[in-house]
């Protein structure tokens, strides 16, 4: 379809389909980890696909040559009778039907319905299951994006020089952190930093923190962010804001006379005696590094015969250029990890608790994390209508639920008096609804709470009692009431000693105490 006219609209509508399909996407409920790393990835694929269509549609609307000579080809002809247009139009359109007679019209319908997962699986093999493709981007130790993986870089840093007490993996995580507030490694020495070890260490870690930002997420431009970043650098290391990193070049000395030497450019250091120099020519450090030299193109310079040298101005500036380098990849893997801070907090906590756990907890955890999850049960079509109806239940009354999850009849309801409302204060103002639930709830956990919050016992006095006052009035009459039966009892009770004589209790208690009696 060579029309430049449909072809714009076309793609219009494919734009706008798109942002309807990134919309299903992006609203969907996805509590699950893994469920919303998916979702994200899919919307990432429908922006990019987005952004692809809008970029055509910029070049063809910049193309005003061929619309405007599109439009004057789709107007109407000067002679009525001229169809020739037409005619051509129309043998284009039959010639690619008879060159692709197998084509699917609707290939676009088949791309929105792979995003949004609405394909039909019902002919698929139940044996077969289908591999994820997020899951592969993702070591075991990252846990589909959870944690991060830094054991490789740990081991990196340690091997590092001049660094002081190697830390644990967890020491080395609080290092990371730091990066929050500062540059990262900023308490290292110059010595450490300025080395090759050190540049091919913060090398590795920015090219894994990146990548692992890309993966976990999809949606965030990282390639913008790390951009801001390089670019706030280089301001600074201009204006010279860029802490430690001043001495970026060997100093003259103070005579004004320039160092003397042999200077090797494939170890990039400099010998005073010429025994030396010929001694480590036939190291393996230096053949490795005239090797290295010798793919990248560049010569060596030859050794001075006298046994001085002086190192010159551009090996001076590369070697300038190389801390500069360095540092800029330190400032770059900062932001990162500023922005992964969440998940080397959550990368901590794990690692903290695997510490405490046994290596028999462990491999169980390893054999659950294994298990695939259980496929979701097949429903057919006559169930999904059912549920659906059971769904869309009339209910206008808000009548309780029975046993069944359908309201209960209208007369039961009435029957019961399920309509009353009974209000406890003691249960902080709770309301009831029907007579039964009333005189069953004295027995139930929240009224007994509230009795024993109000230091009352919860017993048969108190049933039917549902306000403070009440309650607390009601005690206070039934310890008076006990005090009287105990007076009572005390003088309306005889008793006759071995004489025959007749007391009442509290006389006899007294004198027998006294030991008259």
């Amino acid at each position: 379809m060579d029309s430049v006219i449909e072809v714009q609209r076309q793609t219009h509508e494919e734009v706008e389909r798109f942002e309807r399909a990134l919309y299903t996407l992006l609203s969907r409920n996805t509590p699950a980890h893994d469920q919303r790393l998916q979702t994200e990835h899919k919307a990432a694929q429908v922006l990019d696909r987005i952004s692809s269509r809008i970029t055509s549609l910029n070049s063809i609307y910049e193309d005003e040559d061929r619309r405007r000579a599109e439009i004057e080809l789709l107007s109407a002809p000067t002679n009525q009778n001229d169809l020739s247009e037409f005619y051509a139009r129309l043998v284009k359109i039959q010639e690619h039907h008879a060159k692709y007679p197998d084509s699917v019209p609707g290939g676009f319908d088949l791309e929105l319905a792979v995003l949004l997962e609405d394909y039909n699986q019902d002919g698929a093999d139940e044996d077969f299951e289908e591999e994820d493709p997020i899951s592969l981007l993702f070591s075991g130790e990252e846990a589909y994006g959870k944690y991060v993986d830094l054991y490789a870089n740990h081991t990196a840093f340690c091997n590092l020089k001049n660094i002081g007490k190697r830390p644990g993996y967890l020491q080395y995580l609080d290092l990371l952190l730091l990066a929050q507030t500062g540059q990262v490694h900023r308490d290292l020495g110059k010595d450490t930093r300025f080395s090759k070890d050190f540049e091919v260490y913060i090398k590795n870690l920015h090219t894994y923190l990146l990548s692992f930002a890309k993966k976990t997420m999809p949606l965030v431009d990282i390639e913008s962010q790390q951009q801001e970043a390089a670019d706030e650098f280089e301001k600074k290391w201009e204006s010279g804001e860029i802490k430690g990193w001043e001495e970026n070049a060997p100093k003259a000395p103070a005579n004004g006379k320039e160092s003397e030497g042999i200077w090797c450019s494939a170890c990039q250091k400099n010998y005073t005696k010429q025994t030396v120099y010929d001694a480590h020519l036939t190291s393996k450090k230096h053949i490795k590094a005239e090797a290295k030299l010798a793919e990248s193109g560049e010569a060596s310079a030859p050794a001075n015969p006298n046994g001085t040298h002086t190192a010159p101005a551009p090996t001076q500036s590369s070697a300038k250029f190389r801390i500069q380098a360095t540092a800029r990849l330190t400032a770059l893997t900062t932001s990162l990890l500023a922005s992964l801070a969440p998940t080397l907090n959550e990368t901590k906590s794990n690692v903290e608790r695997r510490f405490s756990l046994t290596a028999r907890e462990r491999e169980q955890e390893l054999l659950d994390a294994a298990k695939p999850p259980p496929p979701p049960a097949p429903t057919k079509d006559g169930a999904a209508e059912e549920e659906e109806e059971e769904e869309r239940i009339y209910n206008p009354l808000k009548l309780p639920l029975g046993w069944d999850g359908k309201p209960i009849p209208y007369w039961l309801y009435k029957l019961h008096g399920l309509g009353v409302e009974y209000r406890c204060e003691i249960c902080s103002d709770h309301v009831y609804m029907g007579r039964k639930n009333f005189d069953r709830h004295f027995q139930e956990s929240r009224h007994a709470f509230g009795m024993r919050a109000l230091g009352l016992p919860n017993t048969k006095h108190f049933h039917e009692i549902t306000r403070i006052e009440d309650a607390l009035s009601l005690a206070e009459k039934l310890k008076q009431e006990g005090r009287h039966e105990i007076f009572e009892q005390e003088t309306m009770e005889e008793l006759e000693d071995d004489e025959g004589n007749v007391y009442n209790r509290k006389t006899y208690e007294d004198l027998k105490k006294q030991g008259i009696i």
